[in-house]
């Protein structure tokens, strides 16, 4: 896979690419990344990339021609081309996972007030990482970024990334390490047990628990068995006073 941001600030991806599990990755050729600067590409005097809105109005505008020519530059066949904009689509795993199997990705990272309308119509696609504004889509490039090369094989064993939040529309479940006894909070029991069936079984209910709890909205589109829902029934009853 090969990664292009096009970006006024390349140098935010540096502490990114050589840092931990990223920079292993990077390093052992599972992708290649490039940030490019597109205020080069423009034909403004003095490198402006922007200006004012016509027909008035606060802020500045991102210009056309610097961005579109930088998109010209790098873009191929096989690009996605990636906007991102508080007005895109909710950024998710699954959109991570189909992101994931593609061969270049572009993400165009705007700041400002906003992007020149005729630069989203040459868009695949339109991303936000939610419902609010951030000084730049760098931030939002990051976070993608990430979400996207840690699903690349080799990144990182497969076994670590199967029972993730998201994986199957669930929180995961809760996890522990030594010591068994911190201040009298406990690991519970089962974990201990080796049952590896009881174990699971008691994953899959703190999951159903804690997605419930936190995210009920995730259970509408879940991937959800019969006995899942039975479980989750169970929780709604109420429990039998002594």
């Amino acid at each position: 896979m090969k990664i292009t941001v096009l970006t006024l600030f390349p140098e935010y991806f540096d502490a990114f690419l050589n840092t931990s599990i990223i920079s292993r990755a990077r390093e052992a050729g599972l992708f290649e990344f490039e940030a490019v600067d597109f205020r080069p590409y423009t034909k403004q005097k003095h490198g402006h990339v922007d200006d004012s809105p016509y027909g008035g109005g606060a802020g500045m505008v991102l210009m056309c021609q610097p961005l579109l020519d930088a998109l010209e530059a790098v873009w191929t066949e096989d690009s996605t081309v990636i906007l991102l904009s508080p007005q895109g689509k909710t950024f998710t795993q699954q959109t991570a996972r189909q992101l994931a199997v593609k061969n270049h990705l572009i993400f165009i990272c705007g700041h400002y007030e906003g992007f020149d309308e005729r630069i989203r119509r040459h868009a695949d696609m339109q991303l936000s990482l939610g419902d609010f504004v951030l000084t730049g889509g760098e931030p939002a490039a990051q976070v993608m970024c990430d979400a996207v090369l840690r699903l690349l094989p080799g990144t990182i064993k497969d076994e670590s990334s199967g029972g993730d939040s998201f994986s199957d529309g669930l929180l995961e479940y809760p996890q522990y390490t030594r010591p068994y006894d911190y201040k009298g909070e406990t690991v519970p029991d089962i974990l201990l047990s080796g049952h590896h069936a009881n174990i699971e079984e008691w994953r899959r209910q703190q999951s159903l628990i804690r997605t419930k709890q936190q995210r009920p909205d995730l259970l509408e589109t879940a991937r959800l068995t019969e006995k899942d829902r039975k479980f989750l029934e169970s929780l709604d009853e109420p429990s039998e006073e002594c």
